[in-house]
């Protein structure tokens, strides 16, 4: 009868023990989230107040709208050249552009440069680029973005799709590391790219997609897949490990900290922005907010945050003010404070990361100036 009282009691025991264990994590994780975050957060109130850094827009015009509403808002700025044909201006142009308002506004504007494709069947194509960013970089470029026409349109002249991994790009990518600048990638698209309008995770990219047919890659199964471009990209990293990388859009890879844990390990000189997916981020705190939360605290000095905002010839200068405010203040809501908030993006209640002073300060600051030093003159 005692044997098996026994045999009884032992289960029940360890039932019990698993439950105290569970609810002490639980309490565990709340208190240390509250001693992190205890008079150490910012608030909303601190958003106009604390020197920030965007890593992640477009300014394709003489016009001043992004840069004064920057500095009324204690932003700077990186400011990115883009291969995007016809939406943006050639790239001379660009470049000239950048060239110009960097020169007038050194404390708030940097900018990185890009290249073209025109050519690339040539023997010389290479060096060309080379002479190019060599220009570049003397009038004041800290980098290269290189931009999803490359695996998702530029085609050679055997009509093959033109991956990043191409041993073509080898010694471009040789020559940016050899000059100490950065490379800046936007690989492949986000995974819901790949799917049906109805099953993507994100508003943003419904209303994309929506609009811009040409890259859905879901109605283009001939393409290369996603898992195609994610490869093409980190070959191209294997290549050149000790390369300064900054991976766009959180490396296209937003739809899980799981797998941009797993990138930043596999590539300890690459870090990520979270322009146009932070909305993701957001998705994910639905199901799981801690998890977010700790991938963040955890990688805080291989994230930054960026927008992908952008003046263009065509833009209104009240929608794009009101916009960036509008983008800006919401980004902060959610990773300085705990409170409950939707988004358009978000077709759900999602709960702020109220993240500690030091995490958002790398995320909107340091993290930038130790990738780009001596980039915004004060």
């Amino acid at each position: 009868m005692i044997f098996q009282f026994k045999r009884i009691l032992q289960p029940l025991i360890l039932v019990a023990l698993i439950v105290m264990q569970l609810g002490c994590t639980s309490k565990n994780e709340k208190q240390t989230e509250a001693s992190e975050t205890q008079d150490s957060c910012y608030t909303l109130s601190d958003f106009k107040f604390v020197p920030k850094i965007d890593v992640h827009a477009h300014i394709n015009v003489e016009g001043r709208i992004m840069i004064e509403q920057a500095k009324a808002y204690n932003f700077k700025l990186m400011v990115m050249a883009v291969d995007v044909v016809p939406e943006y201006p050639p790239m001379e142009e660009q470049i000239r552009v950048r060239i110009k308002h960097h020169k007038e506004n050194p404390d708030v504007f940097a900018f990185t440069t890009a290249f073209t494709l025109e050519g690339w069947d040539e023997p010389d194509w290479s060096d060309k680029v080379i002479e190019q960013l060599k220009r570049d970089f003397e009038n004041g470029a800290l980098g290269i973005k290189v931009w999803k026409n490359i695996g998702m349109g530029e085609k050679d002249k055997d009509g093959n799709l033109i991956m990043l991994d191409d041993p073509k790009f080898d010694p471009i990518f040789r020559f940016v590391k050899e000059q100490n600048k950065v490379v800046l990638s936007h690989a492949g698209e986000p995974k819901n790219c790949w799917l049906p309008i109805d099953e993507m995770t994100v508003n943003n990219d419904r209303e994309y997609f929506s609009e811009n047919p040409e890259y859905h890659m879901y109605l283009h199964p001939e393409m290369p897949s996603y898992e195609d471009q994610i490869n093409a990209r980190n070959n191209m990293l294997e290549k050149n490990k000790d390369m300064t990388f900054i991976a766009v859009h959180l490396a296209s890879l937003e739809w899980s900290v799981d797998e941009i844990a797993a990138f930043l390990d596999r590539f300890p000189n690459a870090s990520v922005d979270v322009a146009e997916r932070l909305s993701h981020l957001q998705v994910q705190s639905i199901k799981d907010r801690q998890k977010v939360r700790n991938f963040i605290i955890k990688y805080q000095d291989r994230v930054l945050y960026g927008t992908d905002f952008q003046e263009l010839e065509n833009t209104n200068p009240s929608e794009l003010k009101e916009g960036m405010l509008k983008t800006w203040m919401q980004d902060w809501k959610y990773l300085n404070t705990d409170e409950m908030m939707t988004a358009h993006q978000v077709n759900a209640e999602f709960q702020g990361l109220k993240l500690p002073k030091s995490v958002v300060d790398k995320i909107y600051r340091i993290n930038a100036q130790k990738i780009f030093p001596n980039a915004w003159e004060n």
